[in-house]
Protein backbone atom coordinates (compact mmCIF):
# COMPACT_ATOMS: atom_id res chain seq x y z
CA UNK A 1 0.00 0.00 0.00
CA UNK A 2 1.50 3.30 -1.15
CA UNK A 3 1.36 6.59 0.96
CA UNK A 4 -1.70 7.78 -0.89
CA UNK A 5 -3.76 4.76 -0.61
CA UNK A 6 -2.97 4.62 2.72
CA UNK A 7 -4.26 8.56 3.82
CA UNK A 8 -7.42 7.10 1.85
CA UNK A 9 -7.68 4.13 3.67
CA UNK A 10 -7.49 6.44 7.15
CA UNK A 11 -9.75 9.10 5.91
CA UNK A 12 -12.19 6.19 5.59
CA UNK A 13 -12.00 4.74 8.39
CA UNK A 14 -12.16 8.17 10.30
CA UNK A 15 -15.13 8.88 7.93
CA UNK A 16 -16.70 5.19 9.30
CA UNK A 17 -15.84 6.27 12.92
CA UNK A 18 -17.40 9.91 12.76
CA UNK A 19 -20.52 8.08 10.86
CA UNK A 20 -20.85 5.58 13.93
CA UNK A 21 -20.93 8.55 16.64
CA UNK A 22 -23.16 10.31 15.13
CA UNK A 23 -25.60 7.90 14.88
CA UNK A 24 -25.38 7.10 18.80
CA UNK A 25 -25.74 10.87 19.69
CA UNK A 26 -28.96 10.92 17.43
CA UNK A 27 -30.38 7.45 19.28
CA UNK A 28 -29.01 9.09 22.63
CA UNK A 29 -30.96 12.19 21.85
CA UNK A 30 -34.03 10.68 20.37
CA UNK A 31 -34.46 8.75 23.71
CA UNK A 32 -34.00 11.90 25.41
CA UNK A 33 -36.33 13.88 23.23
CA UNK A 34 -39.05 10.60 23.26
CA UNK A 35 -39.19 10.59 27.27
CA UNK A 36 -39.35 14.40 27.69
CA UNK A 37 -42.71 14.08 25.37
CA UNK A 38 -43.87 11.03 27.03
CA UNK A 39 -43.47 11.34 30.56
CA UNK A 40 -46.75 12.38 32.09
CA UNK A 41 -47.45 12.62 35.91
CA UNK A 42 -43.82 12.99 36.72
CA UNK A 43 -42.68 16.31 38.35
CA UNK A 44 -39.68 17.05 36.40
CA UNK A 45 -40.00 16.45 32.75
CA UNK A 46 -36.08 17.88 32.20
CA UNK A 47 -34.65 15.36 34.46
CA UNK A 48 -36.28 12.56 32.86
CA UNK A 49 -35.23 13.43 29.71
CA UNK A 50 -31.25 13.16 30.69
CA UNK A 51 -31.82 10.44 32.82
CA UNK A 52 -33.47 8.71 29.22
CA UNK A 53 -30.32 9.91 27.66
CA UNK A 54 -27.98 8.36 30.13
CA UNK A 55 -29.73 5.17 29.95
CA UNK A 56 -29.44 5.11 26.28
CA UNK A 57 -25.40 5.83 26.73
CA UNK A 58 -25.32 3.21 28.89
CA UNK A 59 -27.43 1.03 26.82
CA UNK A 60 -24.77 1.52 23.83
CA UNK A 61 -22.33 0.60 26.11
CA UNK A 62 -23.17 -3.14 26.68
CA UNK A 63 -24.09 -3.69 23.65
CA UNK A 64 -20.32 -2.47 22.67
CA UNK A 65 -19.01 -4.26 24.97
CA UNK A 66 -20.52 -6.89 27.23
CA UNK A 67 -22.34 -8.53 24.34
CA UNK A 68 -19.03 -9.61 22.53
CA UNK A 69 -18.64 -12.39 25.20
CA UNK A 70 -21.49 -14.24 23.88
CA UNK A 71 -21.09 -14.44 19.74
CA UNK A 72 -16.90 -13.85 20.23
CA UNK A 73 -16.24 -17.32 20.46
CA UNK A 74 -18.31 -18.42 17.91
CA UNK A 75 -16.90 -15.53 15.80
CA UNK A 76 -13.26 -16.64 16.69
CA UNK A 77 -14.10 -20.22 15.36
CA UNK A 78 -15.99 -19.30 12.41
CA UNK A 79 -19.17 -20.67 13.10
CA UNK A 80 -20.48 -17.40 12.64
CA UNK A 81 -19.53 -14.37 10.94
CA UNK A 82 -18.98 -10.48 11.91
CA UNK A 83 -21.79 -9.83 10.62
CA UNK A 84 -23.84 -12.55 10.94
CA UNK A 85 -22.91 -12.68 14.68
CA UNK A 86 -24.06 -9.01 14.95
CA UNK A 87 -27.23 -9.58 13.12
CA UNK A 88 -27.60 -12.70 15.56
CA UNK A 89 -26.83 -10.95 18.59
CA UNK A 90 -29.09 -8.01 17.96
CA UNK A 91 -32.07 -9.92 17.46
CA UNK A 92 -31.54 -11.91 20.37
CA UNK A 93 -30.28 -9.61 22.96
CA UNK A 94 -33.07 -7.19 21.80
CA UNK A 95 -35.55 -9.97 22.36
CA UNK A 96 -34.37 -11.17 25.46
CA UNK A 97 -34.97 -7.52 26.91
CA UNK A 98 -37.96 -6.43 25.99
CA UNK A 99 -39.88 -9.68 26.16
CA UNK A 100 -37.95 -11.56 29.06
CA UNK A 101 -36.91 -8.08 30.99
CA UNK A 102 -39.73 -8.16 33.05
CA UNK A 103 -42.12 -5.01 34.37
CA UNK A 104 -40.21 -4.63 37.97
CA UNK A 105 -36.82 -3.89 38.29
CA UNK A 106 -34.46 -3.20 42.05
CA UNK A 107 -33.56 0.41 42.17
CA UNK A 108 -30.34 -0.62 44.35
CA UNK A 109 -28.48 -2.98 42.16
CA UNK A 110 -27.43 -6.17 44.10
CA UNK A 111 -28.60 -3.84 47.21
CA UNK A 112 -24.60 -2.76 48.14
CA UNK A 113 -25.96 0.67 49.46
CA UNK A 114 -29.23 1.63 51.94
CA UNK A 115 -32.17 3.47 49.96
CA UNK A 116 -33.65 4.15 53.20
CA UNK A 117 -30.55 6.16 53.97
CA UNK A 118 -30.88 8.37 51.48
CA UNK A 119 -32.92 11.35 52.64
CA UNK A 120 -35.01 12.70 49.69
CA UNK A 121 -36.12 11.66 46.28
CA UNK A 122 -34.18 14.25 44.47
CA UNK A 123 -30.75 13.06 45.90
CA UNK A 124 -31.97 9.58 45.10
CA UNK A 125 -32.47 11.06 41.44
CA UNK A 126 -29.17 12.38 41.35
CA UNK A 127 -27.21 8.46 43.19
CA UNK A 128 -29.04 7.04 40.33
CA UNK A 129 -28.12 9.70 37.51
CA UNK A 130 -24.34 9.58 38.37
CA UNK A 131 -24.31 6.09 38.77
CA UNK A 132 -25.68 5.79 35.20
CA UNK A 133 -23.26 7.82 33.71
CA UNK A 134 -20.03 6.79 35.36
CA UNK A 135 -20.96 3.30 34.54
CA UNK A 136 -21.35 4.07 30.78
CA UNK A 137 -18.12 6.39 30.90
CA UNK A 138 -15.88 3.48 32.51
CA UNK A 139 -17.57 0.89 29.84
CA UNK A 140 -17.06 3.50 26.55
CA UNK A 141 -13.06 3.76 27.71
CA UNK A 142 -12.95 0.05 28.41
CA UNK A 143 -14.32 -0.34 25.11
CA UNK A 144 -12.10 2.46 23.27
CA UNK A 145 -8.54 0.01 24.96
CA UNK A 146 -10.09 -2.85 24.22
CA UNK A 147 -11.25 -5.17 27.53
CA UNK A 148 -13.83 -6.67 27.78
CA UNK A 149 -15.39 -5.72 31.44
CA UNK A 150 -18.60 -6.51 33.43
CA UNK A 151 -21.10 -4.07 33.19
CA UNK A 152 -23.27 -5.41 36.07
CA UNK A 153 -19.69 -4.44 37.71
CA UNK A 154 -19.33 -1.42 36.30
CA UNK A 155 -22.90 -0.28 36.96
CA UNK A 156 -22.51 -1.40 41.01
CA UNK A 157 -19.61 0.37 41.22
CA UNK A 158 -21.48 3.52 40.26
CA UNK A 159 -23.93 2.74 42.57
CA UNK A 160 -21.62 2.92 45.34
CA UNK A 161 -19.63 5.39 44.81
CA UNK A 162 -22.88 7.85 44.05
CA UNK A 163 -24.25 6.31 47.45
CA UNK A 164 -21.27 7.05 49.76
CA UNK A 165 -21.12 10.62 48.18
CA UNK A 166 -24.20 11.29 48.92
CA UNK A 167 -24.62 9.26 52.32
CA UNK A 168 -21.63 8.44 53.74
CA UNK A 169 -19.28 5.18 54.40
CA UNK A 170 -21.80 3.51 56.10
CA UNK A 171 -24.61 3.78 53.33
CA UNK A 172 -22.55 0.60 51.77
CA UNK A 173 -22.80 -2.92 52.12
CA UNK A 174 -19.75 -3.85 52.68
CA UNK A 175 -20.51 -7.70 53.08
CA UNK A 176 -22.06 -6.95 49.13
CA UNK A 177 -18.75 -5.83 48.12
CA UNK A 178 -16.75 -8.15 49.33
CA UNK A 179 -18.46 -10.67 47.58
CA UNK A 180 -18.09 -8.97 44.43
CA UNK A 181 -14.19 -8.46 45.33
CA UNK A 182 -14.48 -12.55 45.49
CA UNK A 183 -16.13 -12.87 42.17
CA UNK A 184 -13.24 -11.06 40.91
CA UNK A 185 -11.36 -14.70 41.17
CA UNK A 186 -14.54 -16.89 40.87
CA UNK A 187 -15.72 -16.28 37.89
CA UNK A 188 -12.97 -16.49 35.82
CA UNK A 189 -11.62 -19.26 37.61
CA UNK A 190 -14.94 -21.57 37.84
CA UNK A 191 -15.30 -20.33 33.58
CA UNK A 192 -11.81 -21.49 32.85
CA UNK A 193 -12.39 -24.88 34.68
CA UNK A 194 -15.21 -26.00 33.56
CA UNK A 195 -14.26 -25.09 29.74
CA UNK A 196 -11.09 -27.00 30.47
CA UNK A 197 -12.77 -30.34 31.32
CA UNK A 198 -14.66 -30.48 28.63
CA UNK A 199 -12.14 -30.01 26.28
CA UNK A 200 -10.19 -32.78 27.77
CA UNK A 201 -12.52 -35.01 27.59
CA UNK A 202 -13.61 -34.14 24.00
CA UNK A 203 -9.37 -34.78 23.04
CA UNK A 204 -10.38 -38.46 25.39
CA UNK A 205 -13.30 -38.86 23.98
CA UNK A 206 -13.20 -37.65 19.89
CA UNK A 207 -10.05 -36.70 18.94
CA UNK A 208 -7.21 -39.08 20.72
CA UNK A 209 -9.19 -41.79 19.52
CA UNK A 210 -7.71 -43.68 15.86
CA UNK A 211 -10.91 -43.41 14.51
CA UNK A 212 -12.53 -40.02 15.51
CA UNK A 213 -15.48 -40.44 13.56
CA UNK A 214 -16.92 -43.16 14.81
CA UNK A 215 -15.95 -41.86 18.14
CA UNK A 216 -18.06 -38.56 17.38
CA UNK A 217 -20.72 -40.61 16.59
CA UNK A 218 -21.27 -41.43 19.86
CA UNK A 219 -20.03 -38.50 21.84
CA UNK A 220 -21.34 -35.48 20.31
CA UNK A 221 -25.27 -36.37 20.03
CA UNK A 222 -24.47 -36.47 24.27
CA UNK A 223 -23.18 -33.44 24.06
CA UNK A 224 -25.17 -31.64 22.20
CA UNK A 225 -27.61 -33.33 24.64
CA UNK A 226 -25.83 -31.87 27.42
CA UNK A 227 -25.52 -28.51 25.58
CA UNK A 228 -28.87 -28.46 25.27
CA UNK A 229 -29.60 -29.05 29.31
CA UNK A 230 -27.45 -26.78 30.28
CA UNK A 231 -29.14 -23.97 28.23
CA UNK A 232 -32.72 -25.13 28.81
CA UNK A 233 -31.84 -24.82 32.93
CA UNK A 234 -29.94 -21.60 32.41
CA UNK A 235 -32.50 -20.08 30.16
CA UNK A 236 -35.55 -21.06 32.56
CA UNK A 237 -33.72 -20.09 35.73
CA UNK A 238 -32.06 -16.42 34.52
CA UNK A 239 -33.49 -15.73 31.34
CA UNK A 240 -36.84 -16.08 31.57
CA UNK A 241 -36.98 -15.54 35.82
CA UNK A 242 -39.12 -12.42 34.96
CA UNK A 243 -41.70 -14.33 33.02
CA UNK A 244 -42.57 -17.03 35.45
CA UNK A 245 -40.13 -18.39 38.18
CA UNK A 246 -39.22 -21.74 38.89
CA UNK A 247 -37.54 -23.64 41.78
CA UNK A 248 -34.35 -25.13 40.49
CA UNK A 249 -34.93 -28.44 40.06
CA UNK A 250 -38.14 -28.16 38.47
CA UNK A 251 -36.05 -25.86 35.48
CA UNK A 252 -33.26 -29.24 35.81
CA UNK A 253 -36.01 -31.97 35.13
CA UNK A 254 -38.17 -29.88 32.44
CA UNK A 255 -34.20 -29.01 30.93
CA UNK A 256 -33.27 -33.24 30.86
CA UNK A 257 -36.53 -33.51 29.78
CA UNK A 258 -36.08 -31.80 26.67
CA UNK A 259 -32.37 -32.55 26.33
CA UNK A 260 -33.57 -36.05 25.95
CA UNK A 261 -35.81 -35.57 23.38
CA UNK A 262 -33.44 -33.78 21.28
CA UNK A 263 -30.41 -35.98 21.69
CA UNK A 264 -33.11 -39.04 19.61
CA UNK A 265 -34.05 -35.70 16.90
CA UNK A 266 -30.05 -35.09 16.98
CA UNK A 267 -28.78 -38.54 17.00
CA UNK A 268 -29.25 -39.78 13.53
CA UNK A 269 -28.59 -36.87 12.08
CA UNK A 270 -24.84 -36.56 13.23
CA UNK A 271 -24.59 -40.04 12.52
CA UNK A 272 -25.35 -39.57 8.80
CA UNK A 273 -23.22 -35.88 8.62
CA UNK A 274 -20.35 -37.79 10.27
CA UNK A 275 -20.55 -40.50 7.96
CA UNK A 276 -19.79 -38.62 5.08
CA UNK A 277 -16.70 -36.83 6.83
CA UNK A 278 -13.02 -37.77 6.63
CA UNK A 279 -11.33 -39.03 9.79
CA UNK A 280 -9.38 -35.82 11.18
CA UNK A 281 -9.67 -33.28 13.09
CA UNK A 282 -11.45 -30.53 11.31
CA UNK A 283 -14.04 -32.73 10.53
CA UNK A 284 -15.12 -33.43 14.07
CA UNK A 285 -15.29 -29.77 14.72
CA UNK A 286 -17.81 -29.10 12.13
CA UNK A 287 -20.29 -31.17 13.71
CA UNK A 288 -20.08 -28.84 16.42
CA UNK A 289 -20.62 -25.27 14.00
CA UNK A 290 -24.73 -25.56 14.44
CA UNK A 291 -24.63 -26.31 18.35
CA UNK A 292 -22.20 -23.14 18.61
CA UNK A 293 -24.82 -20.90 16.89
CA UNK A 294 -27.47 -22.29 18.99
CA UNK A 295 -25.76 -21.59 22.37
CA UNK A 296 -24.48 -18.13 21.05
CA UNK A 297 -28.20 -17.28 20.77
CA UNK A 298 -29.58 -18.57 23.69
CA UNK A 299 -26.62 -16.83 25.79
CA UNK A 300 -27.23 -13.10 23.90
CA UNK A 301 -31.20 -13.80 24.93
CA UNK A 302 -30.14 -14.65 28.61
CA UNK A 303 -27.82 -11.60 28.69
CA UNK A 304 -30.66 -9.26 27.23
CA UNK A 305 -32.86 -10.40 29.74
CA UNK A 306 -30.28 -9.69 32.43
CA UNK A 307 -28.30 -7.37 31.95
CA UNK A 308 -30.64 -4.70 30.01
CA UNK A 309 -31.62 -3.61 33.92
CA UNK A 310 -27.70 -2.51 34.15
CA UNK A 311 -28.81 0.06 31.87
CA UNK A 312 -32.45 0.96 32.33
CA UNK A 313 -32.75 -0.18 35.99
CA UNK A 314 -31.44 3.21 37.74
CA UNK A 315 -33.71 5.30 34.43
CA UNK A 316 -36.70 2.88 35.92
CA UNK A 317 -35.83 4.03 39.82
CA UNK A 318 -35.56 7.96 38.23
CA UNK A 319 -38.90 7.42 36.51
CA UNK A 320 -40.35 6.05 39.52
CA UNK A 321 -38.97 8.43 42.19
CA UNK A 322 -40.17 11.47 39.80
CA UNK A 323 -43.85 9.91 39.83
CA UNK A 324 -44.19 9.13 43.56
CA UNK A 325 -41.74 11.84 44.90
CA UNK A 326 -40.14 9.27 47.39
CA UNK A 327 -37.23 6.15 47.34
CA UNK A 328 -38.84 2.82 46.52
CA UNK A 329 -36.98 -0.79 46.77
CA UNK A 330 -38.67 -1.66 43.50
CA UNK A 331 -39.43 0.22 40.44
CA UNK A 332 -42.03 -0.85 37.64
CA UNK A 333 -40.27 -0.09 33.77
CA UNK A 334 -42.51 1.62 31.52
CA UNK A 335 -42.70 -0.19 27.86
CA UNK A 336 -40.47 2.70 26.37
CA UNK A 337 -37.96 2.37 29.13
CA UNK A 338 -37.51 -1.28 28.00
CA UNK A 339 -37.14 -0.61 24.15
CA UNK A 340 -34.80 2.21 25.10
CA UNK A 341 -32.58 -0.95 26.70
CA UNK A 342 -33.20 -3.43 24.24
CA UNK A 343 -32.48 -0.72 21.16
CA UNK A 344 -29.48 0.41 22.55
CA UNK A 345 -28.15 -2.46 23.10
CA UNK A 346 -28.59 -3.70 19.53
CA UNK A 347 -27.03 -0.50 18.28
CA UNK A 348 -24.29 -0.54 20.21
CA UNK A 349 -23.26 -3.78 19.37
CA UNK A 350 -24.06 -3.08 15.95
CA UNK A 351 -21.83 0.31 15.74
CA UNK A 352 -19.17 -0.39 17.96
CA UNK A 353 -19.39 -4.58 18.74
CA UNK A 354 -16.86 -5.73 16.32
CA UNK A 355 -13.84 -4.71 18.18
CA UNK A 356 -14.44 -6.44 21.11
CA UNK A 357 -15.92 -9.43 19.51
CA UNK A 358 -12.20 -9.72 17.52
CA UNK A 359 -10.70 -9.35 20.98
CA UNK A 360 -13.15 -12.18 22.69
CA UNK A 361 -12.63 -14.83 19.69
CA UNK A 362 -9.45 -14.42 18.34
CA UNK A 363 -7.07 -12.07 19.83
CA UNK A 364 -6.57 -13.82 23.68
CA UNK A 365 -6.17 -17.67 22.10
CA UNK A 366 -6.65 -19.28 19.06
CA UNK A 367 -9.99 -20.76 18.85
CA UNK A 368 -11.52 -23.89 16.74
CA UNK A 369 -15.51 -24.52 16.89
CA UNK A 370 -14.99 -27.85 19.78
CA UNK A 371 -12.88 -24.59 21.85
CA UNK A 372 -15.71 -22.32 21.78
CA UNK A 373 -18.24 -24.88 22.45
CA UNK A 374 -16.82 -25.57 25.29
CA UNK A 375 -16.51 -22.10 26.62
CA UNK A 376 -20.27 -20.83 25.55
CA UNK A 377 -20.62 -24.88 27.93
CA UNK A 378 -18.66 -23.24 30.53
CA UNK A 379 -20.83 -19.91 30.66
CA UNK A 380 -24.10 -21.59 30.64
CA UNK A 381 -22.91 -24.06 33.43
CA UNK A 382 -21.15 -21.92 35.76
CA UNK A 383 -23.65 -19.07 36.19
CA UNK A 384 -26.18 -21.89 37.22
CA UNK A 385 -23.82 -23.62 39.77
CA UNK A 386 -23.11 -19.86 40.75
CA UNK A 387 -26.62 -19.20 41.30
CA UNK A 388 -27.41 -21.80 43.49
CA UNK A 389 -24.35 -21.34 45.69
CA UNK A 390 -25.57 -17.46 45.64
CA UNK A 391 -21.74 -16.30 44.37
CA UNK A 392 -22.41 -13.45 42.50
CA UNK A 393 -20.54 -14.05 39.52
CA UNK A 394 -20.13 -11.88 36.33
CA UNK A 395 -21.15 -13.35 32.52
CA UNK A 396 -18.36 -11.45 31.63
CA UNK A 397 -15.53 -12.70 34.14
CA UNK A 398 -16.89 -16.59 33.18
CA UNK A 399 -16.54 -16.42 29.63
CA UNK A 400 -13.54 -14.73 29.39
CA UNK A 401 -12.23 -17.13 31.79
CA UNK A 402 -13.54 -19.81 29.87
CA UNK A 403 -11.07 -18.71 26.84
CA UNK A 404 -8.16 -18.65 28.89
CA UNK A 405 -8.91 -21.83 30.64
CA UNK A 406 -9.08 -23.56 26.83
CA UNK A 407 -5.73 -21.45 25.78
CA UNK A 408 -3.89 -22.36 28.84
CA UNK A 409 -4.93 -26.28 28.88
CA UNK A 410 -3.60 -26.15 25.47
CA UNK A 411 -0.30 -25.18 26.23
CA UNK A 412 -0.35 -27.62 28.92
CA UNK A 413 -0.79 -30.55 26.31
CA UNK A 414 1.33 -29.05 23.72
CA UNK A 415 4.43 -29.23 26.33
CA UNK A 416 3.66 -32.32 27.57
CA UNK A 417 3.16 -33.66 24.16
CA UNK A 418 6.59 -31.84 22.90
CA UNK A 419 8.42 -33.29 25.65
CA UNK A 420 7.05 -36.64 25.10
CA UNK A 421 8.04 -36.65 21.34
CA UNK A 422 11.82 -35.38 22.21
CA UNK A 423 12.10 -38.50 24.60
CA UNK A 424 11.23 -40.97 21.77
CA UNK A 425 13.62 -39.19 19.27
CA UNK A 426 16.39 -39.38 22.03
CA UNK A 427 15.25 -43.07 23.13
CA UNK A 428 15.20 -44.41 19.57
CA UNK A 429 18.53 -42.61 18.58
CA UNK A 430 20.13 -44.38 21.66
CA UNK A 431 18.49 -47.63 20.93
CA UNK A 432 20.38 -47.04 17.43
CA UNK A 433 17.90 -46.95 15.43
CA UNK A 434 18.13 -44.85 11.92
CA UNK A 435 16.90 -41.83 10.78
CA UNK A 436 13.82 -43.88 8.82
CA UNK A 437 13.48 -46.13 12.02
CA UNK A 438 13.13 -43.37 13.91
CA UNK A 439 10.52 -41.16 11.95
CA UNK A 440 8.31 -44.36 11.82
CA UNK A 441 8.47 -44.90 15.79
CA UNK A 442 7.43 -41.08 15.75
CA UNK A 443 4.60 -41.38 13.24
CA UNK A 444 3.23 -44.23 15.05
CA UNK A 445 2.95 -42.21 18.34
CA UNK A 446 1.47 -39.48 16.46
CA UNK A 447 -1.46 -41.78 14.90
CA UNK A 448 -1.78 -43.85 18.32
CA UNK A 449 -4.96 -43.23 20.68
CA UNK A 450 -4.47 -42.81 23.87
CA UNK A 451 -3.96 -46.15 24.98
CA UNK A 452 -1.40 -46.75 22.36
CA UNK A 453 0.65 -43.63 23.08
CA UNK A 454 1.06 -44.87 27.07
CA UNK A 455 2.26 -48.22 25.72
CA UNK A 456 4.57 -46.27 23.13
CA UNK A 457 5.65 -44.52 26.44
CA UNK A 458 6.63 -48.02 28.45
CA UNK A 459 8.11 -49.27 25.46
CA UNK A 460 10.56 -45.70 25.95
CA UNK A 461 11.11 -46.22 29.31
CA UNK A 462 12.57 -49.92 28.70
CA UNK A 463 14.61 -48.46 26.24
CA UNK A 464 15.70 -45.59 29.06
CA UNK A 465 16.69 -48.86 31.77
CA UNK A 466 18.84 -50.45 28.67
CA UNK A 467 20.68 -47.08 28.00
CA UNK A 468 20.70 -44.93 30.67
CA UNK A 469 20.98 -41.07 29.71
CA UNK A 470 22.92 -38.56 31.76
CA UNK A 471 21.60 -35.89 34.29
CA UNK A 472 22.48 -33.10 31.52
CA UNK A 473 20.45 -35.17 28.75
CA UNK A 474 17.46 -35.10 31.37
CA UNK A 475 17.35 -31.38 32.03
CA UNK A 476 17.61 -30.58 28.59
CA UNK A 477 14.73 -32.83 27.52
CA UNK A 478 12.54 -30.92 30.37
CA UNK A 479 13.03 -27.90 27.94
CA UNK A 480 11.01 -28.56 25.87
CA UNK A 481 9.87 -25.79 23.38
CA UNK A 482 7.45 -23.54 24.91
CA UNK A 483 4.92 -22.17 23.13
CA UNK A 484 2.90 -19.40 24.39
CA UNK A 485 -0.71 -20.40 22.81
CA UNK A 486 -2.34 -17.24 25.21
CA UNK A 487 -1.47 -13.94 24.65
CA UNK A 488 -0.05 -12.83 28.19
CA UNK A 489 -0.40 -9.10 26.95
CA UNK A 490 -4.01 -9.73 26.37
CA UNK A 491 -4.60 -11.52 29.86
CA UNK A 492 -2.79 -8.55 32.17
CA UNK A 493 -5.01 -6.06 30.12
CA UNK A 494 -8.23 -8.01 31.04
CA UNK A 495 -7.17 -8.63 34.44
CA UNK A 496 -5.90 -4.91 35.06
CA UNK A 497 -9.75 -3.67 33.53
CA UNK A 498 -11.35 -6.43 35.85
CA UNK A 499 -9.38 -5.38 39.05
CA UNK A 500 -10.10 -1.22 38.64
CA UNK A 501 -13.59 -1.29 37.20
CA UNK A 502 -15.64 -0.89 40.22
CA UNK A 503 -13.02 1.42 42.05
CA UNK A 504 -12.76 3.02 38.91
CA UNK A 505 -16.61 3.65 37.80
CA UNK A 506 -17.18 4.99 41.85
CA UNK A 507 -14.88 7.17 41.83
CA UNK A 508 -16.30 8.47 38.45
CA UNK A 509 -20.15 8.08 39.80
CA UNK A 510 -18.83 10.27 43.06
CA UNK A 511 -17.21 13.02 40.61
CA UNK A 512 -20.27 13.39 38.46
CA UNK A 513 -23.00 13.03 41.62
CA UNK A 514 -21.16 16.04 43.24
CA UNK A 515 -21.25 17.98 40.18
CA UNK A 516 -24.82 17.48 39.45
CA UNK A 517 -25.59 18.37 43.03
CA UNK A 518 -23.28 21.56 41.99
CA UNK A 519 -25.46 22.18 39.30
CA UNK A 520 -28.77 21.49 41.39
CA UNK A 521 -27.47 24.24 43.86
CA UNK A 522 -26.61 26.56 41.52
Amino acid sequence: MDLADYGTSEKTTRGGEIVRILIALAFVFVAGYYASTHGEGVSNVSILAIAAAFGAYMALNIGANDVANNVGPAVGAKALSMTGAILLAAIFEASGAIIAGGSVVGTIKKGIINPSAIGDATTFIWVMMAALLAGALWLNLATYLGAPVSTTHSIVGGVLGAGIAAGGWDIANWDKVGAIVASWVISPALGGLIAALFLIYIKRAITYKSDMIEAAKKVVPLLVAAMVWAFSTYLILKGLKKLWKLDFVTALLIGFAIALTIYFIVRPIVDKAASALKNEKESVNSLFTIPLVVSAALLSFAHGANDVANAIGPLAAINDALLHGGVSTKASIPLWVMVVGGIGIAIGLALFGPKLIRTVGSEITELDKTRAFCVAMAAAITVIIASQLGLPVSSTHIAVGGIFGVGFLREYLKQSYEKKLKKIIKHSERAGFNVDETQAFVDRFNQADVEEKRAILREVKELSAAAPISREERKSLKKATKQELVKRSALLKIAAAWIITVPASAILAALVFYALLGYSVA
